[in-house]
């Protein structure tokens, strides 16, 4: 597994005061196509936030399910790739977050299922929508959306920095 780590500040591990862990699934289907979700104009894997005392699994399938509305039940899966960010004063002053981001690559010709997802309110607000992309075309769609909307929050960066190491493992 290959890791990418942001650390502007040089924080060290005994510095951090919360670690937050996430997922992130590419769900690739037989067309050679990439499941994404877009919202405010973000494009993003299907994934989220490590529930307290989930395993990260559980946690895979579970947010399959809340954002395709899929029901797969993986049973084992491991990353292909993590970032590790240590952010500084975040998400206030006097707290510093470690946030470890673990990407999987699932195969699955299962399809959306809209009526069996469970958006969050930011995400319902964002207008969320899952579109296919294929494979070939996913860096330049990520950096075609920079150049349209920039990159506010660093995921189209993130993400073109994890599509470089999947692309290497597929070699």
């Amino acid at each position: 597994m290959e890791t990418i780590i942001t650390n502007k500040y040089n924080l060290k591990e005994e510095d951090m005061t919360e670690v937050v862990k996430r997922v992130k699934i590419l769900l690739i289907n037989s067309k050679n196509e990439i499941l994404l979700g877009y919202s405010h104009n973000e494009y993003q894997c299907p994934g989220g936030h490590v529930e307290d005392g989930e395993e990260l699994i559980d946690t895979i399938n579970r947010e399959i399910q809340e954002e395709t509305g899929m029901e797969l039940n993986i049973k084992e899966a491991e990353p292909f790739a993590c970032t590790l960010g240590y952010y500084k004063d975040w998400p206030s002053e006097g707290k510093n977050r470690k946030i470890e981001i673990y990407y999987y690559e699932i195969f699955t010709d299962e399809q959306p299922n809209i009526a069996n997802t469970k958006y969050t309110e930011s995400e319902k607000e964002g207008n969320f929508e899952l579109r296919y992309i294929p494979l070939d075309d996913v860096e330049n769609e990520f950096i075609r959306n920079v150049e349209m909307y920039e990159d506010k929050h660093g995921i189209a960066k993130e993400m073109l920095k994890v599509f470089k190491i999947y692309k290497e493992l597929k070699k």
